[in-house]
């Protein structure tokens, strides 16, 4: 007994003492509050390589892991990043871009013991080869497609030719498919490069587990510093949390355990928000609101090629863009969060925007477009279906309301999101509503959707729209650098948009940020995308 017991005390002292080793190892390794920040994905996170950042829940977190040649500051206006400096040939549609050299991949065993190295042209040359590569099969490989061909000079010069004229091209290297990533991490993680992330970026890669945390570090080695020469980043770790509830969301934020929370949701809008939109009294003391205009315009689509008389006929068309109040819509159902689409297609914040004479509420000029359908087509009742999901159903009921009290009689198709986008690229819906969201800060963007040569699913005209001129304004604007002579044929083309009535404009997004007092330097941006270098905490 006594030898058991012996042994028994020698495997408890053991295992206390262990015990306290991992206890004090997990001490040293937490961080204070005041140097993390702490935010929430409600959506699940598919992936950490920028290759397949194609979606809002994925390019926060890579925008904290990797750079580019270029990024976009909260105004929308080209910076340098990796690149200090280029150069543009328009007669020869030649870029070229001047690196730093100061520019270091994240500290990992791929490259050595504790090593790295530092960032070379060569490096981008075999990142924008993968983004292209069939095998990789990128979302964003669309993105390179008007490029001829791309050189590295030398470890620092980086020379891209285009197959022909695009004037939004900087803009496209600022997307996160663009960055730079090492040739030895792809290879030694293959697939699970998505998991093992290695990049340039403020923050490094700490560890995920999937649907639960995402921890990013702070890169020691970053290369940028602020306007007085402090290193970025100032926080030491990123702390991303997977509640799939939006509402559980907003408690965690409430209770002081998130550090901002992003958009406005029903579920707790008129907690936070009032009416006009400004912060409920109770929360004034511990949040910040922060709001800008969003480049995304939510809409209503019509798929032009549809053989019912309703959607054929640009009198009843028109008639439905004529039959609802935006205003009112944006102020009892967003709680004045969001900008009435009384303009074009356009977004506000982009050159052209609200250039183009829109749709006013008037139900009387609703009401003698509907009688010259009528008359037309001998359709004495009118009848429209529009596809939805759950998150926009009150606003499609508001519509519904609306154009019924006029004679349009009006169903509502409720259906999970993934479904409403097959149907809405397939064509296989008359009336569907959507949203789109700048991939890059260029009208262009906008107005693609209307250009015949990008019929789904080659491209994302979803509406099957064709119109001669249009398309003839819209190649010959892409030949022109000069924005303000582009931006006179961004109107027109909005103009046309907006007389054929292939869409009906809902309002422009506004971005929307509940931030604790506790933090600052979190800007915001018309992309709403989420940028953490700049921030500090207070204890």
């Amino acid at each position: 007994m006594k030898v058991l017991e012996v042994k028994l005390y020698f495997l408890f002292s053991v295992f206390c003492t262990a015990m306290l080793c991992i206890s004090c190892s997990n001490r040293e390794t937490v961080r204070p509050d005041h140097l993390v920040f702490r935010y929430n994905e409600h959506s699940n996170i598919a992936s950490l390589d920028p290759a397949f950042a194609r979606n809002p829940q994925t390019i926060w977190p890579t925008n904290q892991l990797y750079n580019g040649l270029v990024q976009l500051n909260d105004s929308l206006q080209i910076q340098p990043d990796i690149a200090k400096s280029w150069e543009v040939n328009d007669t020869t549609l030649t870029y070229t871009f001047t690196l730093r050299d100061d520019v270091f991949f994240h500290t990992n065993s791929v490259f050595g013991k504790d090593s790295t190295r530092t960032v070379t042209a060569q490096d981008f040359v075999y990142s924008f080869n993968r983004l292209r590569s069939p095998k990789v099969a990128s979302p964003g490989s669309w993105v390179l497609k008007n490029v001829a061909h791309y050189t590295a000079v030398n470890d620092t010069t980086l020379v891209i030719q285009l197959k022909q004229p695009f004037p939004a091209f900087l803009g496209l290297l600022s997307m996160r498919y663009c960055s730079v990533v090492p040739k030895e991490a792809v290879e030694r993680y293959g697939n699970e490069f998505r998991r093992n992330p290695v990049g340039t970026g403020p923050f490094q890669f700490k560890m995920w587990e999937e649907n639960v945390k995402l921890v990013l570090r702070k890169n020691p080695r970053y290369f940028e510093t602020d306007t007085e020469g402090n290193q970025l980043p100032y926080l030491e770790a990123v702390a991303i949390t997977f509640l799939p509830d939006k509402q559980s969301e907003f408690l965690q934020f409430a209770q002081g355990k998130l550090d901002f929370v992003s958009g406005l949701d029903n579920s707790y809008k008129d907690e936070i928000i009032t009416t006009t939109g400004k912060l409920q009294p109770k929360y004034q003391r511990t949040t910040k609101l922060i709001t800008t205009p969003y480049l995304n315009t939510e809409y209503l689509g019509f798929f032009m090629p549809s053989n019912t008389t309703e959607i054929q006929s640009k009198w009843l068309r028109q008639a439905i863009n004529y039959g609802f109040d935006r205003e009112k819509m944006v102020t009892y159902l967003r709680n004045g969060m969001g900008i009435p689409a009384n303009y074009g297609f356009i977004p506000k914040g982009l050159p052209g925007s609200l250039g183009a004479e829109g749709y006013s509420y008037k139900p009387e000029k609703a009401k003698e477009l509907i009688a010259k359908y009528k008359t037309e087509t001998n359709d004495t009742e009118p009848k429209i279906t529009i596809g939805t999901n759950s998150q926009y159903l009150d606003v499609c009921e508001y519509i519904q309301r609306e154009l019924e009290k006029l004679g349009i009689d009006v169903a509502i198709d409720v259906m999970p999101p993934s479904t409403l986008r097959q149907m809405k690229s397939s064509g296989e819906l008359d009336i569907f509503r959507a949203s789109w969201i700048a991939d890059y800060p260029d009208a262009e963007n906008y107005l693609s959707l209307f250009y015949s040569g990008n019929f789904t699913p080659n491209g994302p005209n979803y509406t099957h729209f064709k119109h001669e001129v249009f398309d003839s304004l819209y190649v010959a604007a892409q030949k022109i650098s000069d924005i303000e002579l582009r931006k006179s044929l961004y109107v027109k083309m909005d103009s046309i948009v907006i007389a054929e009535a292939p869409v009906v404009p809902l309002y422009y997004d506004v971005a929307v940020r509940f931030v604790s007092k506790k933090v600052n330097g979190l800007g915001i941006n018309p992309q709403n995308f989420l940028f953490l270098k700049h921030v500090r905490k207070e204890k």
